[in-house]
């Protein structure tokens, strides 16, 4: 199994006062319980549709009542409920909200190597649907609450557990229905979610993302071109595919521009710190009047990831029309993924895309759906500070990034009513297949997670 290096003095002690006499949590071995409480949760088949994530729920309630941990589940749909637990402090801060959902999206039985849903581990890593988005993280938040439980931790804060249903596709049996009917039960200051990641180099943490915002995604919006049904042998100028090609052309082109707020602005940053000279050029003149359009350009070409967190983004990804060979349709359409930034007015970037097309032959529908949008959450909260500092005491030569997400997370519903939340994450690699084939997690760095993730909690929750 390969190794991650601390400071060898991190590994046994606290550089801060610990929050009780006692001696800190065996990492080890918790990270060894969380690695089996993985593997019970990726064994139970929560696939969405139909989630069936109340199987879920009623374990995790078994599993906390053994610490004297009382849980309980809500459901709009008996089969896909979420369970709330929570640890009591003594009332002087506002709560502290630990999310991760358990739904999973499905999976090509045929293309993976070993069972999906078997929990295999091979060679240090723990393999299955659902290892790394989320159930990973659901098993090492459970594994904090019963660390807190166990070393008697004294709470400023209640410490409140979501593990909610739903979050791949079908919010409303899950976040949305949590936040409109139960919200009292999971209202908090702050909240700890999916959405970030530690990087590493040669067995070393170099990097810890935070997210501290995201894209929306503004699902359903098409272009949709309509004209005469005909006989292929007669060519007509109104045929809708030519007028769709000649659309999703334009919209392939077109790059909406570039605006920063305060995490991309720091993610740059601090990002050129670490970066190669040339990397660090453009993070650090990506504003210069005379050189943004190059740079522009340059992470369009080879830093695609940045140049998405920067702009709303566009991508023409399902495309159809016609059902014959030999007969022009009376329509086509294409389906457009856009990701916005979090304060783009919608109807007015829909108005942009109508100009730039400038076909009154394509429509331009507005989507069926969307999650809310919210301001960041601060880089200067005391949850943000507790992640830095953690970060800093465990692997004190990485960096701590705030990042904008890219994809999309249930942060979306809780920042929308006001919590200042963050998504953080584990070790995760290029093979780590997180909606796509043999899904795996590292073992090691599940249990740095477990171990990060407790001091954050302590740091931040407890007295």
């Amino acid at each position: 199994m390969r190794k991650f290096l601390l400071c060898s003095v991190l590994t046994t002690t606290w550089l801060v006062a610990p929050p009780t006499a006692a001696q800190p949590p065996d990492f080890d071995q918790a990270g060894t319980r969380t690695a089996e409480l993985l593997q019970a949760l990726v064994r139970i088949d929560t696939t969405s549709p139909p989630g069936n994530e109340t199987e879920v729920a009623r374990y995790l309630q078994t599993v906390l009542a053994e610490d004297g941990i009382g849980s309980d589940i809500y459901a709009l749909d008996p089969t896909r409920g979420n369970l709330v637990a929570r640890l009591e402090g003594d009332g002087s801060k506002e709560p502290l909200l630990l999310m991760a959902h358990t739904d999973v999206v499905g999976v090509d039985p045929a293309q993976w190597s070993m069972d999906p849903f078997g929990g295999e581990i091979r060679d240090g890593y723990l393999y299955g649907r659902g290892a790394s988005d989320d159930k990973g993280q659901l098993a090492a938040m459970v594994e904090v609450l019963r660390l807190l439980v166990a070393h008697n931790v004294p709470l400023a804060r209640d410490v409140v557990l979501l593990a909610e249903a739903g979050e791949e596709g079908t919010t409303e049996v899950g976040i949305d229905f949590m936040v409109e009917q139960h919200w009292n039960k999971i209202a908090a200051e702050f909240a700890i979610n999916e959405g970030g990641r530690m990087s590493a180099v040669d067995g070393r943490v170099n990097t810890i993302s935070v997210a501290t915002t995201e894209k929306v995604p503004w699902r359903g919006i098409r272009l949709v071109a309509r004209g005469t049904a005909g006989h292929g042998s007669a060519p007509r100028l109104d045929n809708p595919i030519v007028h769709l090609a000649a659309a999703v052309a334009k919209i392939g082109v077109y790059q909406p521009p570039m605006r920063l707020n305060e995490t991309t602005r720091a993610f740059l940053s601090r990002l050129a710190t670490i970066s190669t000279p040339e990397a660090a050029f453009r993070y650090r003149n990506l504003e210069d009047p005379l050189q943004t359009a190059r740079i522009q350009y340059e992470l369009r070409r080879y830093d695609i990831t940045v140049n998405s967190m920067l702009r709303t983004s566009i991508s023409p990804n399902i495309i159809s029309g016609g059902f014959r060979r030999n007969v022009i349709p009376a329509e086509a359409e294409a389906e457009l993924d856009i990701r916005a930034l979090p304060d783009e007015d919608l109807d007015a970037f829909l108005d942009t895309l109508r100009t730039i097309i400038d076909d009154p032959a394509v429509e331009v529908t507005p989507p069926t759906s969307m999650r809310p949008a919210a301001p960041p959450s601060r880089l200067d909260s005391e949850l943000f500070m507790a992640l830095e500092r953690t970060q800093q005491e465990m692997f004190p030569d990485a960096l701590t990034l705030p990042t904008m997400l890219v994809a999309a997370t249930d942060s979306a519903q809780v920042r929308a009513q006001g919590v200042q939340a963050y998504g953080v994450g584990m070790i995760r690699d290029t093979l780590s297949g997180i909606h796509g084939t043999d899904e795996r997690i590292l073992l090691e760095g599940l249990r740095l997670f477990v171990e990060y993730l407790y001091r954050v909690v302590v740091d931040v929750a407890g007295h």
